[in-house]
């Protein structure tokens, strides 16, 4: 496995390559955030030792998604990432309401259903903040938030 600031370095020169040779992300400029905060959080969760099993996990059957599922030791995370790139608005780890933490609960069954019975798993939350014109970063990760709400 190679070590996490290799890969980092990697992906941020080909993403800089793809910046000069492919067209523009359309996509809205949320989404953007919202996925470089995700390969962020991804990063930061492996400087501090988790395994990230999974990225952006879907179940055919129930509405939602789980951003990152990862290992802590011998705990399974079930990891939800939240952007912000400023601090006037509520904070990224008040943005996961009762609604998606229902919907994330939901997914997490459908996983830990291929998973033994007596497979010890928990949620967390990891708030990033940057500004878009600086590559400083605020990072949080909340262990073992509540899934009930």
């Amino acid at each position: 496995m190679l070590p996490a600031g290799f890969t980092k370095t990697i992906i941020q020169s080909l993403d800089w390559i793809a910046e000069r040779t492919l067209p523009a992300d359309q996509s809205p400029k949320r989404h953007q955030t919202g996925r470089r905060g995700e390969e962020e959080a991804y990063f930061y969760l492996r400087r501090r030792g988790y395994t990230v099993v999974e990225r952006n996990f879907r179940s055919p059957r129930c509405r939602g998604e789980i951003d990152l599922i990862a290992w802590d030791k011998d705990v399974l995370c079930f990891i939800e990432v939240k952007t912000r790139t400023t601090h006037e608005i509520k904070p990224p780890e008040a943005a996961v309401d009762r609604h998606k933490r229902r919907e994330i609960a939901e997914v997490a069954r459908v996983y830990l259903r291929c998973l033994p019975d007596n497979c010890s798993w928990r949620f967390d939350i990891v708030s990033v903040y940057y500004d878009g014109h600086s590559p400083r970063l605020q990072i949080e990760l909340f262990q073992n938030a509540s899934l009930s709400g």
